[in-house]
C-alpha cells in the first residue's frame, strides 16, 4: 500500500483554512502542513516586489522542511504574483488560488458581477486580464476590501465583529442600475468564506456566492489522484511563521475534518 501523499496548503493567515476544508474533504487519507504566514500578514498592506520576495524563498524552505507531493497556494494576493515564479524554481505541482470571474461570468443571470477582494487582487493586471477574457458580456465590479480579512481572522479568534464594519466593506459589491442588480459575487479572498453566514446575513439582497476552494480541492484530485486508505499517518499539523503557539485548536477543528492540529 502506498503512503498518503504530503499536501502543504499555504496562506498568509487563516483564511486557506477554508480551502483545506475542501481539500480534507476530497483526500481525507493525506497529511497535511498548514502554513500559516502570519509574521506578514495581511499581504495587502505589502508591495508586489516585497510579496515575491518574501514568498518565493519561504515555499522553497517548506518545501525543503517537508517533502510535499503538492503545495496549495490558498491565496489570491499570493497567486496572482508567484505562481509562474514557484514553478520555475521548484518542481512539485502547484496549485494556486485566483478570482472565480469565468464561472461567477457564466452563472450570472442579470450579467451584474462583483469581485470582492483584496485592494492588491482587485488592482492586478492579472484579474483585469481575466474580465477581458471571460466577463462573457457581464458588467463586472471591482470591490478592494481593506479590512475584511483582518475582520474574518478577528471573528474567527473569537473577537466581536460588528454588522455594521463587515457590512461596509460588502456595499460596493450590491450595484443596481437600469433596473439590473448584481447577482453573483466572487469571494476572491480565502479569507472571506470565514464570514459567509454574516455577509449572507447582512446582503442588501440574496446573490450567488462563489466560492473557489471546491475548484481547488477536484483540481488536487485531478493532480494526485482519489483517497486510498486512511494511514496512521494521515492528518494535519499547522505552523505559523510567527511561531505563535496554537491558541485556535478548537476553533480550526471543523477545517481539519474534525482533527485537531497537531
Amino acid at each position: 500500500m502506498s503512503a498518503p501523499p504530503t499536501i502543504l496548503v499555504f496562506d498568509s493567515g487563516l483564511g486557506g483554512l477554508t480551502v483545506l476544508r475542501e481539500i480534507v474533504g476530497a483526500r481525507p487519507d493525506a497529511h497535511y502542513e498548514y502554513v500559516a504566514d502570519d509574521a506578514f500578514f495581511p499581504y495587502g498592506h505589502h508591495s508586489e516586489d516585497q510579496i515575491i520576495a518574501r514568498v518565493v524563498p519561504l515555499i522553497g524552505e517548506l518545501i525543503a522542511a517537508h517533502a510535499p507531493d503538492l503545495v496549495v497556494i490558498a491565496c489570491n494576493t499570493a497567486s496572482t504574483l508567484v505562481m509562474s515564479h514557484l514553478r520555475a524554481q521548484y518542481q512539485v505541482p502547484f496549485v494556486g488560488t485566483v478570482p472565480a470571474i469565468k464561472p461567477a461570468c457564466a452563472l450570472s443571470r442579470t450579467k451584474r458581477v462583483s469581485v470582492l477582494g483584496t485592494k492588491g487582487t482587485v488592482k492586478r493586471e492579472y484579474t483585469h486580464a481575466l474580465i477581458r477574457d471571460f466577463a462573457q458580456g457581464c458588467e463586472v465590479t471591482l470591490v478592494g476590501s481593506g479590512n475584511l480579512a483582518s475582520l474574518a481572522e478577528a471573528a474567527l479568534s473569537g473577537h466581536e465583529v460588528g454588522d455594521a464594519a463587515i457590512s461596509a466593506e460588502l456595499a460596493p459589491c450590491f450595484v443596481e442600475h437600469d433596473s439590473a442588480r448584481t447577482d453573483t459575487v466572487v469571494l476572491a479572498c480565502t479569507h472571506y468564506p470565514l464570514l459567509m453566514d454574516r455577509l449572507v446575513a447582512l446582503a442588501p439582497w440574496p446573490v450567488d456566492w462563489i466560492d473557489p476552494a471546491p475548484a481547488i480541492a477536484r483540481r488536487v484530485v485531478d493532480l494526485l489522484g482519489p483517497p486510498g486508505h486512511e494511514a496512521d499517518d494521515a492528518g494535519a499539523e499547522m505552523i505559523f511563521t510567527s511561531r505563535r503557539p496554537h491558541t485556535l485548536s478548537r476553533a480550526l477543528m471543523p477545517f481539519f475534518g474534525g482533527r485537531a492540529p497537531a
